[in-house]
């Protein structure tokens, strides 16, 4: 693996960070604040190749990879994490038709969606099944040509503006695992109705909804592989994507750190800057091993991805790290900053509420270091 970026990889992350410091960070505070969606800092960030990472050229795609998507990632999430996961969420969607869909899918959902400005969401989690999606209550029932759909789906991202959703439900919630399917969703099918937008801690630039799904007519053609693969396509996007949102943590924790260091060599106590004092010293490194070290992380996670190896554990691992040490980076910046990080007068706290989901969505810390324990058996067994 080489740690050297390519010239095609600096390209990535100068694009990103152009885009992230530019346009994304001047407006980040203004929507976290009001808690509003930045339609069109979206359609900008898809005219500009941000939401279509790993869907392949031929499709209009960017066809990054997904280290590509991570380098890019990262930058983008530095200006604004809420912002950033409205743009990555298309991809956590889209991947399982790049990697499952038929040829007649991929053109009729991939092609249109790189050509103008759509936003995709995945539809796992409802309010009683998080951790456990086996214990999904969505309905799927076949009915000849197409599948009924009823359910309520829970935590959607970009929820009320997404026109495709990628939605798992089971063909019987008694079957576990080997009853959920994933089916492709156009929000425009009649039956499908978004909620209110929830009032989150963090990450408040991002719509997140429930979405209700009643008496819907399916198409069997959008059923994503066969009836009895859901949960493994679910779990085999995830194994792709859980290191980009990853790079995202890192991005988080790497602004924290950058505030926090330039704030503690500003701020003066006991005659010299607090920089100088050994305690602070401490937390600014503490700092910069975690974020290096989780960098390192997600970076070997994605090469696996992009190499076609397995990766479960990895992704696992770098999701953990990079989410645990986004929380304590930023929860030391507000440290560092005093009673200055606990005012809306500096970023950090702001940091620091993004940070917290991050430990939950795509998987908990507590889950993750499930998945872990469960490959290191297996790998020693």
């Amino acid at each position: 693996m080489q740690l050297e970026l390519s010239p095609q990889q600096l390209e990535i992350q100068l694009h990103a960070r152009k885009f992230a410091r530019e346009l994304m960070a001047p407006v980040a505070p203004i929507h976290d604040r009001e808690g509003s969606f930045p339609l069109e800092l979206l359609r900008e960030a898809h005219k500009q190749g941000f939401l279509t990472p790993l869907i392949p050229k031929q499709y209009g795609g960017s066809e990054i990879g997904c280290l590509g998507a991570c380098i890019q990632a990262e930058e983008l999430a530095s200006a604004c994490m809420g912002i950033y996961v409205s743009i990555f969420v298309s991809t956590l969607a889209l991947y399982p038709i790049v990697r499952f869909g038929t040829q007649e899918q991929k053109q009729r959902f991939l092609k249109p969606f790189c050509q103008g400005f759509s936003l995709a969401s995945y539809c796992l989690s409802e309010k009683d099944a998080g951790s456990d999606p086996s214990s999904m209550k969505t309905l799927a029932l076949p009915r000849g040509d197409h599948y009924l759909l009823n359910g309520t789906k829970m935590w959607i991202t970009n929820g009320g503006y997404a026109d495709l959703y990628v939605v798992f439900a089971t063909r019987d919630p008694a079957l576990k695992h080997r009853g959920i399917l994933a089916l492709i969703v156009p929000s425009s099918l009649e039956g499908v109705k978004p909620g209110e937008p929830i009032d989150k801690m963090g990450q408040r630039a991002s719509n997140t909804t429930p979405v209700t799904f009643k008496e819907v007519r399916v198409p069997v053609e959008n059923l994503l592989g066969g009836e009895e693969e859901g949960f493994k396509k679910a779990m085999a996007a995830l194994d792709v994507t859980r290191p980009i949102i990853a790079s995202g943590a890192v991005g988080l924790a790497r602004s924290a750190m950058e505030l926090a260091s330039s704030y503690a060599s500003r701020r003066v106590q006991f005659g010299v800057p607090i920089a100088q004092h050994g305690a602070v010293q401490t937390m600014l490194a503490d700092m910069g091993i975690s974020v290096s070290a989780a960098r390192l992380m997600v970076w070997r996670a994605a090469w696996l991805a992009d190499k076609g190896l397995k990766n479960t554990k990895e992704a696992a691992e770098a999701k953990a790290f990079s989410a645990d040490a986004a929380m304590k980076v930023t929860t030391d910046a507000v440290q560092i900053y005093g009673g200055m990080g606990y005012t809306k007068w500096h970023p950090v706290e702001k940091l620091m509420r993004d940070a917290k989901v991050i430990q939950i969505y795509e998987g908990t810390a507590q889950i993750m270091r499930r998945i872990v324990a469960r490959e290191m058996v297996r790998e020693h067994s």
